[in-house]
């Protein structure tokens, strides 16, 4: 059982559901039987008010969309820290929130979706990258190629990383892969060691690789990450409709005319 947020809807959403139903069951009729006043008692206006709203929130959250939050530089160029995404929960069937049980199989994920999943190893963190290998999969990472059952996959290399952050990436080269239907950008340092190896994925789980190969820990070291399990799919990422800079936290407002990445709002995350 995973705790998060969704724990706290429910406890709340069932609180405040079982205060309301309460009282329109047993506790008013007998306050009118008794003649007492037909105002309602302040918690169970509370209730009342909050239950629709704690309710489609947790709807919403557990079954359709969920934002998150970039927190790291792994998914450069195609997501940056401080990019806002919505994680889509339906595409790989219907999920009941807090025991994360699948109750409807609606799609299965393909390869070179953007995932975001708990961490194999801590389920308590939250890491978003590419999916790269299926189960079942031979991947081999050779510097800056990547072999998907002995076949290479299709790297266009282009110019030099120009983008948020550039000056902590002076010789990043970015590039233009092509996994299944997804292609999509990459960074890496052609001067720099890759990590290399092969793996073989086991049945149920998926290979996932951040898309700035040089600066991600992923499936490729499997004592800090590995292997990620079906029932470790939180959802697809597919819009990014928010980005802020370094400077400030999101809550401050009054610094987003020159904080915001105006030109990285309601991109798809392809």
């Amino acid at each position: 059982m995973i705790f998060d947020f969704s724990l706290v809807l429910v406890v709340l959403g069932a609180l405040t559901g079982a205060i309301w139903a309460a009282d329109h069951w047993y506790l008013a009729p007998r306050r009118k039987a008794r003649g007492g006043p037909a105002r309602e008692p302040w918690i169970v206006d509370y209730s009342r008010s909050f239950f629709p709203v704690i309710l489609l929130v947790l709807v919403l959250r557990s079954f359709l969309y969920e934002p998150f939050r970039i927190p790291s530089d792994s998914m450069m160029p195609t997501l940056v820290q401080g990019d806002f995404i919505f994680v889509n929960k339906w595409q790989y069937g219907l999920r009941l929130p807090v025991v994360n049980w699948k109750v409807v199989d609606i799609g299965e994920p393909q390869r070179g979706d953007v995932i975001v999943f708990r961490k194999p190893t801590d389920p308590s963190v939250v890491f978003i990258k590419r999916l790269v290998g299926l189960p079942g999969d031979t991947i081999r990472v050779a510097a800056a190629q990547v072999y998907v059952n002995g076949q290479p996959v299709a790297v266009q290399p282009g110019d030099f990383y120009r983008g948020p952050k550039e000056e902590q990436y002076p010789f990043t080269v970015v590039g233009e892969e092509r996994l299944g239907e997804h292609p999509h950008q990459l960074m890496f340092d052609p001067s720099r060691p890759s990590t290399q190896g092969e793996w073989t994925v086991p049945t149920g789980h998926y290979f996932m690789m951040g898309d700035n190969r040089d600066n991600s820990t992923d499936s490729r070291f499997l004592n800090e990450v590995g292997y990620v399990p079906y029932e470790n799919l939180v959802g697809r990422a597919t819009i990014l409709f928010f980005s802020h800079g370094p400077d400030g936290a999101f809550w401050e407002f009054w610094k987003w005319p020159t904080n915001i990445r105006w030109g990285r709002l309601f991109n798809f995350v392809e």
